[in-house]
C-alpha cells in the first residue's frame, strides 16, 4: 500500500469516528427526553457543538505522528487527497468526509482563501441533487372512514419508555386537524402519510417529521410531542410550509437526529422545504461545518457569476464594533470586528469573540440568529465598493491583509440577512409595524426566558426575518440573564437631587427595566402596542422573579410554534 493511502485511510477512519461519536450524543436526545432531562440535553448540544474541533485536533496528532517531516509537502497531500476521493467514491456522505479533509488541510497549511493543490475545491463538491438513495421512512394510507385508525397506528410505531397520556385522542387530535388545514384540497381530502424512521429532538420537544398526500398535492406533515406530568401527547402539528420554516430556521438551535447518513435525509427536508438554502438544512441537523462549507459554495458560485457587482455596506445604522458589508444580490452580510471600539463601547476583540461563541453553544429558541465564523476568506480587491474598502482599511486594518489584488479577511461572521427593525418599522403600514413592535416585544421575552439579556435593545439591534420574526443579530453587549442586577430606580430625596445628572450610583451590570421605552425610539403608537401586550418586560419585579427561576435552574418552555397551533 503507498503511504498516501495509508494516510487516506487514516483520515477515512477519524471522520468515522467522529461520526460515530456524533451519532452516540445524538441517540442520548430519547432518553433526555424520556426522563426530561433538560439540563443534560443542554449539556450534550455543547458537548457535540464542540466534538467537530476536539476530532479534528485528535486526528492533526495522529497524521503529525506518521508523516513526521513531510507533515507540509504540498506533493504528498496532493496524493493523500486524490487516494482520500477514491476511498470514499459513492458514499452519500462523500460531501461531510470531504469538508473533514480540508478542515485538516487548511489548518496544516494555515490556508488563506483556497488552496486548490492539497484541497477539495467547494465550488466542485457534488451537489444533493445527485443523491437518489431514498431516506428510511415509514408509509401510511389513511383511511376514509377511520383516520384515527391511522394516526393511533403512526403513534405507536414509534416507540417511547414514557406511556401515552391518552394515545387515541391524540390520533383524534391529528385527524381532525389536519381535516381542518387540509379542508381547502377538497372532501376527504388525505390519502396517505409518510415520516421519516428518525425522531427529531430540540430542547423539550420530539418531532416526527413528514409528508401527508392527498390525491394531487402533498404538504408537510409535522407531529410535535411533549412528555410532561400527564404523561407523553401530542402538542402541535404543523402542515403550513411558513410553520415548519420557523421549525428548521437558522434563529433556532440544532436538531439531534440519529441519522445514518445525512445527505439523503437533506434531499427529503428539501421537498418539505423548496425555498430553504442547502447549508441551512445541514447546519440545523447539527452538521455546522458542512452548512458553512455548502454556504461557502454557493455563495461564491453566485458572486463568480455577477463579475460586475460590488460588496458593500449593509444597510442600517454603521456599527461602533463592527463593519458589515453584503452583496446585495445575495441574502448573506459579512461582519468584522473593527480595531477599536467608539465610545461608550468597552469591550475588546476577545471579549466580542466571546460572545459570539456563547451563541454558538447557546440554545437560540428562534430569537439569535446563527453567525458562523469564517477565517482567511479572500476577495478580489476590485469587487469592493470604494466607500467598504477605505472603512475596511480605516477601522479594520488588523483584521485584513492585502495580497496582490486580494483584501484576505482573517475573521468574519456570516449571516443570514435581515431588514433592521428600526428601519423595517419605518417603512411599513401601521399595523405591520404594530405587529412588529410587538413581536420584537415577544423576542425579549424568548431570550430572557432561555437565559439571554440583549444588553443593548435598541431596535437597530434586531433584524425582521422573511417571515415577519424579530430575530437578535448584534452581540458585542449580550450576557446571561443571571449575570444582570435588576434594579429599580431609586426616589430621590429631594428635587434638586433627582434634577441631577448621575445622582445615584449604577455598576455596570446594574439594569433599570423603568428605563427602556426612553431608549427603544418607538413612536408612541407602537410603544403604546408594546405595553400592552408585553409590559411586564418594563417592571423591575418581571426580571428579577424570572431570573430567579433561572438560577434555580427551572427554565420556562419556549414552544417553536404560536399557541394558536397548539392542540387542546
Amino acid at each position: 500500500m503507498e503511504p498516501a493511502d495509508i494516510y487516506a485511510a487514516l483520515i477515512r477512519d477519524s471522520f468515522e469516528d467522529y461520526h460515530a461519536r456524533f451519532a452516540d450524543i445524538s441517540r442520548r436526545a430519547k432518553l433526555r427526553f424520556e426522563t426530561r432531562d433538560w439540563a443534560a440535553a443542554r449539556i450534550d448540544a455543547v458537548e457535540r457543538i464542540e466534538l467537530y474541533d476536539q476530532c479534528i485536533a485528535e486526528c492533526m496528532l495522529r497524521l503529525e505522528a506518521t508523516l513526521q517531516g513531510r507533515a507540509h509537502d504540498h506533493a504528498l497531500w496532493s496524493s493523500i487527497r486524490d487516494a482520500y476521493e477514491r476511498l470514499i467514491d459513492g458514499l452519500i456522505d462523500r460531501e461531510l468526509f470531504k469538508t473533514f479533509y480540508n478542515t485538516l488541510t487548511r489548518r496544516f497549511f494555515s490556508t488563506q482563501g483556497v488552496d486548490t493543490s492539497v484541497e477539495f475545491v467547494a465550488l466542485d463538491i457534488e451537489p444533493t441533487d445527485a443523491i437518489t438513495h431514498p431516506v428510511e421512512r415509514h408509509s401510511y394510507a389513511v383511511s376514509e372512514l377511520r383516520p384515527v385508525d391511522t394516526f393511533t397506528r403512526v403513534l405507536g410505531d414509534y416507540r417511547f419508555d414514557v406511556p401515552y397520556a391518552h394515545r387515541t385522542r391524540c390520533a383524534a387530535s391529528i385527524a381532525v386537524r389536519l381535516q381542518d388545514d387540509l379542508a381547502h384540497w377538497g372532501p376527504n381530502p388525505l390519502r396517505s402519510v409518510e415520516l421519516l424512521e428518525t425522531v427529531f429532538y430540540r430542547e423539550r420537544r420530539a418531532y416526527l417529521i413528514g409528508r401527508v398526500f392527498g390525491e394531487h398535492r402533498f404538504s408537510p406533515f409535522v407531529i410535535a410531542l411533549v412528555n410532561d406530568d400527564a404523561g407523553l401527547r401530542v402538542d402541535a402539528v404543523l402542515t403550513h410550509r411558513a410553520d415548519v420554516v420557523h421549525l428548521f430556521s437558522y434563529s433556532r438551535s440544532y436538531f439531534h437526529a440519529d441519522l445514518g447518513t445525512v445527505g439523503d435525509a437533506v434531499v427529503f427536508l428539501r421537498t418539505l422545504l423548496p425555498g430553504k438554502p442547502i447549508d441551512e438544512i445541514y447546519t440545523v441537523l447539527g452538521r455546522a461545518k458542512q452548512g458553512k462549507t455548502e454556504r461557502f459554495r454557493t455563495f461564491f458560485r453566485h458572486f463568480a457569476a455577477q463579475p460586475h457587482e460590488l460588496l458593500t455596506q449593509a444597510e442600517g445604522e454603521r456599527g461602533m464594533v463592527m463593519a458589515v458589508f453584503t452583496l446585495p444580490s445575495y441574502p448573506l452580510v459579512f461582519k468584522v470586528i473593527r480595531d477599536r471600539f467608539a465610545y461608550p463601547k468597552e469591550m475588546n476583540r476577545a471579549e466580542v469573540e466571546a460572545k459570539y461563541s456563547l451563541v454558538f453553544h447557546h440554545d437560540r429558541v428562534g430569537r439569535l440568529v446563527d453567525a458562523q465564523p469564517y477565517r482567511f476568506l479572500r476577495f478580489p480587491s476590485a469587487r469592493f465598493a470604494p466607500a467598504l474598502l477605505q472603512e475596511l482599511r480605516e477601522t479594520c486594518a488588523n483584521g485584513i491583509s492585502e495580497d496582490g489584488q486580494d483584501i484576505v479577511v482573517h475573521l468574519c461572521y456570516v449571516e443570514r440577512r435581515m431588514r433592521p427593525l428600526n428601519l423595517y418599522v419605518r417603512e411599513q403600514s401601521l399595523e405591520a409595524a404594530r405587529l412588529a413592535a410587538i413581536d420584537y416585544g415577544q423576542a425579549i421575552k424568548d431570550l430572557a426566558r432561555n437565559n439571554i439579556f440583549p444588553g443593548d435593545m435598541l431596535l437597530k439591534n434586531f433584524g425582521v426575518s422573511g417571515h415577519g420574526r424579530a430575530v437578535f443579530y448584534d452581540y458585542d453587549e449580550l450576557c446571561l440573564m443571571t449575570e444582570c442586577n435588576f434594579r429599580a430606580i431609586p426616589q430621590p430625596h429631594h428635587h434638586e437631587e433627582e434634577m441631577e445628572d448621575g445622582w445615584f450610583y449604577a455598576a455596570p451590570n446594574d439594569i433599570f427595566p423603568e428605563q427602556f421605552p426612553k431608549f427603544l425610539g418607538l413612536s408612541p403608537p407602537l410603544m403604546e402596542a408594546l405595553k400592552a401586550a408585553h409590559g411586564e418586560i418594563f417592571d423591575v419585579e418581571w426580571w428579577r422573579t424570572l431570573q430567579a427561576r433561572l438560577r434555580a435552574g427551572d427554565y420556562p418552555d419556549t414552544p417553536p410554534y404560536p399557541d394558536a397551533l397548539r392542540l387542546a
